[in-house]
């Protein structure tokens, strides 16, 4: 009896420490939701956080739990978990999204948390421990995902302003500000429904690994869905702004049209990946919508200075997340 309350403190322990990853990838995501409205002017900065927030909670009703499903069961070996590599896994995470946020560097909580489970399961079994399939589609998305969202977002872009080339400019500013609560508002629903399922599948991975929940079982207790829900929507009311200067005019200037077509280049993007259980980073897809909507205006809109910062972001997430992940697993292996 008390080996098994023993084992529930850690899991609920363990469990807390998901949900405040949870909460911080809500935090430090916010600006990808709400970069662009607030930039253009089409929300004030309070309006922006509720507003997505709301759809971040509302896309538990939208989409199928595909990517908890990746997450949870599709990244390592079954019977490799163990509340060690849950723990590595998280603290890499957070470790890396805290650094992040202090420097406001939109990298991607997604791929840190994928880098943390990697590490620690390293750290505990080595290579041969990770399921191909998982890995390489998630590395995968790391390139496709900002290249899919460019074009997307580019793409909408010139539609765009084809469709309205004869629309006096202040006219078409006028519509497209109302136009862009819709495609922030699915942008919203895609950052949800992609990035709590994320840390489902990390809650439901240590469920299964302790005994708690079944391999067998199809979907996840429902207070873990819920939970995490919530959790990244409260996260995303209380907002990054250090990460919202940058999404929102240091790549390039905004109008609402080119929000729009940013929005939905990412919101389309993130449907997808999300649809076919790839846990993307809602980072990269609209960091590259607004990479492109800003090119096609002209080549000199873009900060590429800024961008080139943000992709070496990218490129060090996964190894940096891992690294300290692998630390955290060993240190915790050691005393507990």
């Amino acid at each position: 009896m008390q080996t098994v309350q023993a084992a529930l403190w850690v899991v609920v322990l363990l469990v807390v420490l998901a949900i405040m990853f949870d909460f911080m990838n809500g935090f430090h995501d916010a600006a990808n939701s709400i970069a662009t409205v607030v930039s253009t002017g089409v929300l004030k900065p309070t309006q922006a956080v509720l507003f997505a927030a709301f759809f971040n909670v509302a896309a538990i009703f939208i989409f199928h739990l595909s990517v908890a499903a990746t997450v949870g069961k599709g990244i390592v070996q079954p019977g490799i978990v163990d509340t060690h590599v849950v723990f590595g896994a998280l603290l890499g995470a957070i470790t890396w999204n805290l650094i992040t946020w202090y420097y406001g560097i939109p990298s991607s909580s997604s791929h840190a948390l994928i880098g943390g489970i990697v590490g620690a399961v390293i750290a505990k079994a080595g290579v041969s421990a990770l399921l191909p399939s998982g890995i390489l589609k998630t590395v995968a998305f790391i390139f496709v995902s900002p290249v899919l969202g460019f074009l997307l977002g580019s793409l909408m872009m010139v539609l765009v302003a084809w469709l309205f080339r004869r629309a006096r400019p202040s006219k078409v500013d006028k519509w497209f500000r109302s136009l862009q609560l819709v495609s922030a508002g699915a942008y919203s629903l895609g950052h949800g429904g992609n990035d709590a399922q994320k840390t489902i599948g990390i809650i439901w991975m240590l469920l299964i690994a302790t005994g708690y929940s079944a391999a067998s079982d199809p979907l996840p207790p429902t207070w873990t869905i819920v939970s995490c829900y919530l959790a990244i929507g409260a996260g995303t009311m209380f907002g990054g702004w250090r990460i919202v200067k940058t999404m929102g005019q240091k790549i390039t200037k905004l109008k609402p049209v080119g929000g729009f077509c940013a929005e939905t280049g990412g919101a389309i993007t993130l449907f997808l990946a999300t649809s076919l259980g790839i846990p993307v980073s809602t980072t990269h897809t609209i960091t590259g919508a607004i990479v492109g909507v800003g090119s096609v205006q002209r080549a000199s809109a873009v900060r590429w200075g800024v961008a080139g910062n943000i992709v070496w972001a990218w490129v060090l997430t996964i190894p940096a997340s891992g690294f300290v992940a692998a630390v955290a697993y060993w240190v915790s292996w050691q005393i507990f």
